[in-house]
């Protein structure tokens, strides 16, 4: 038993990539999908396959959803197709691309630094911040697993890896695939990667832009963009103007557009976020400022110092355009993690540090598989599979679709309720909105002259009166269901005769 465990203490690969696949999968499954946005992202890739339609993102079968590239539905949806309808199917996307990123951190600091590898990847396998995203449906794993691939691909190339071509074309391959997920904020990296190439000195061969990888970018990036253009007049507007220039120019999403909304999201997200490894990147950014004193007077400090050059462009640019940009959440800089990671591994290399001991990564370990235990026990309104029980429970049966009148649409409930349910968001008066972006599905008049049989309604109980005079005043009949939390649920049936 002694000499299993000094073998297995003695590779460092296999023990760090078992905590990774703990913490990654372990409790995947346990809490019901969580509205607004995993059930928004859920129920988009459930459209498609019902519907067949990979093409076109939609919220139900009549109103598009165009705020995010495909990427992360179609990993939805492959993963739901595989494995089921179940919140663990539709968390594997972020999962993996959490395990994909420990292994690019692990490739990436043997190649900068050799002997920084096990430090910087098990530095991402427990940081605090990447451990919570891949438990959350969102599209900012996959654009973190992408963009890391990216880099990955630059590194190999640069490092001294064989057949720098061939990575660069894989560099180009990532950045095609972040922008499938994200859009044009997906190639940020770029311009770090562009601004260490215009700093080193000497460098001629094998530039970032040639034509091999920029037909890869082409191929795999645009196609899906020039086909729904094309069928959707306006949409390429609304991509540039609402999603790419309204979010970096302005608040009007609602998201820490303050002038001091930078240092209240991603100081705290920084420092909390990377724990336990923190005080290691504190001592790292101290050193910082000599350090680019020295790059900027010396060039021939830079050729040395080029990795910590690299991690340090890596970080800094694009959380510089973060900051000045006026929409603002902590899951944005996710992609960041990985340099931060590597950083991580490097100051412990150059410092003489071991790795932690075993005790102590396994308390850390265990502490965080508590608080994912918890997480999952927590009883939340934003629980979809509760809400999705109850509402079977009320109707006596199926429920093929779910209407909510003046309410915010719990989608998540598609998962729950089957695929083949619908989940639509109706309002009492005409708002403005944009057809890409709509606030609501329909009109009320509208949704009841469909005379849809199986569904269920639901408002607030602080509106209940007025909607349920509004729908009998209309000659339709209102059939009331036990409420459910501070909701009225109701079934409504056309005039008789």
């Amino acid at each position: 038993m002694t000499d299993i465990r000094n073998a297995v203490l003695g590779r460092p690969a296999i023990w760090i990539a078992a905590i990774a696949l703990v913490l990654g999968l372990l409790f995947l499954g346990q809490r019901g999908i969580w509205d607004p946005d995993e059930g928004r992202y859920t129920n988009v890739a459930l459209n498609m396959l019902d519907s067949g339609d990979w093409l076109n993102p939609r919220r139900n079968e009549e109103v598009g959803h165009w705020t995010k590239p495909p990427l992360t539905y179609w990993a939805i949806a492959s993963s739901v197709a595989v494995f089921g309808p179940n919140p663990w199917a539709a968390r594997l996307p972020s999962a993996v691309s959490f395990l994909l990123c420990a292994w690019l951190v692990w490739r990436m600091g043997r190649r900068i630094a050799p002997g920084s590898e096990a430090p910087a990847a098990l530095a991402y396998a427990t940081m605090l911040l990447p451990i919570g995203a891949a438990g959350l449906i969102t599209t900012d794993f996959i654009l973190a697993a992408c963009s890391t691939l990216a880099i990955h691909g630059f590194v190999q190339a640069r490092f001294g890896s064989a057949h720098p071509r061939w990575w660069l074309a894989t560099m180009w391959a990532g950045f095609a695939l972040a922008f499938l997920t994200k859009g044009p904020p997906a190639l940020l990296p770029m311009l770090a990667l562009l601004a260490y190439d215009l700093v080193m000195p000497g460098r001629q061969m094998h530039r970032l832009f040639q034509w091999s990888g920029l037909l890869v970018f082409a191929l795999l990036a645009l196609p899906w963009y020039v086909a729904v253009v094309l069928n959707n007049p306006g949409l390429f507007h609304y991509f540039i103007g609402d999603e790419v220039v309204n979010r970096v120019t302005t608040n009007e999403f609602a998201r820490h557009g303050e002038w001091y909304g930078w240092a209240a999201i991603y100081v705290p997200t920084l420092l909390v976020g990377t724990l336990p490894w923190t005080m290691t990147l504190l001592r790292w950014a101290r050193t910082l400022p000599a350090s680019v004193r020295r790059w900027w007077r010396e060039p021939q400090a830079r050729a040395t110092d080029a990795p910590w050059l690299l991690l340090a462009l890596w970080v800094l640019v694009p959380l510089l355009v973060f900051c000045i940009a006026r929409s603002r959440m902590p899951l944005y800089i996710l992609p960041l993690f990985a340099p931060l990671a590597l950083l991580v591994g490097m100051q412990r290399t150059r410092e003489g540090r071991p790795l932690p001991r075993l005790r102590w990564i396994g308390a850390w370990v265990v502490l965080l598989l508590g608080v994912q235990f918890a997480a999952g026990l927590w009883p939340t309104h934003k629980d979809a599979a509760k809400w999705a029980d109850a509402i079977r429970e009320r109707n006596g049966g199926p429920v093929h679709e779910v209407v909510f009148v003046e309410d915010m649409a719990r989608y998540g409930m598609h998962l729950h309720l089957g695929t083949g349910t619908h989940i639509e968001k109706i309002a009492l008066a005409p708002l403005p909105q944009s057809p890409f972006n709509r606030v609501y599905d329909e009109l009320l008049e509208q949704e009841l002259a469909e005379h849809e049989a199986g569904s269920v309604w639901i408002c607030k109980l602080a509106t209940w009166p007025a909607i349920r005079a509004r729908i009998e005043a209309a000659g339709y009949v209102v059939d009331p269901l036990p409420p459910y939390r501070d909701r009225a649920v109701f079934r409504v049936h056309p005039p008789a005769g």
